[in-house]
């Protein structure tokens, strides 16, 4: 049995262990940005973001209380711009199900979670980025009803 809450101190090895396995993902696809054995966040860093209200991280954890998931989130806030609508958004910063438990909905409950929580704040939308190549993510994220905003293209030198 799963539940999902927001991420606490005691959630930081399990979350920096899912963390080295999206880096190597990321590494696999893109070796020429990403390096291997490495993470997006150190550990002090996880943990000041966990104490950060506008950047909420929800876990999913298993009956034994161990992070099999986790959504690392930043609420953005766009106001009196010149050419925009004033708006909230959460956009999703990092999401990881543990390659143990892929293909079992977790993924699907955790995104169910966040989209809950960005309705109940008044968010009028939620983005996210997804890497070239990581095929997986961009069919979870197809399934989960998101669709593509914008292109970001690159020329390498």
């Amino acid at each position: 049995m799963l539940s999902i809450r927001r991420a606490e101190e005691r959630d930081t090895e399990g979350v920096l262990r899912l963390l080295s396995q999206v880096l190597e993902v990321h590494a696999e696809i893109r070796p020429d940005l990403f390096v291997s054995g490495t993470r997006k966040y150190t550990k002090e860093e996880v943990q000041q973001i966990f104490r950060d209200e506008n950047r909420p991280v929800f876990v999913a954890v298993d009956e034994e209380d161990q992070v099999v998931a986790y959504c690392f989130c930043i609420l953005q806030q766009t106001e009196h711009a010149n050419n925009l609508r004033d708006s909230k958004s959460l956009y999703i910063d990092d999401f990881c199900v543990d390659e143990r438990c892929r293909g079992q909905h977790v993924g699907r409950l955790l995104n169910g979670y966040v989209v809950s929580y960005a309705k109940k704040i008044g968010c009028y939308d939620i983005t996210l980025n997804v890497w070239e190549g990581n095929d997986r993510a961009m069919g979870f994220y197809r399934q989960m009803g998101y669709t593509p905003r914008k292109t970001v293209m690159e020329k390498l030198l």
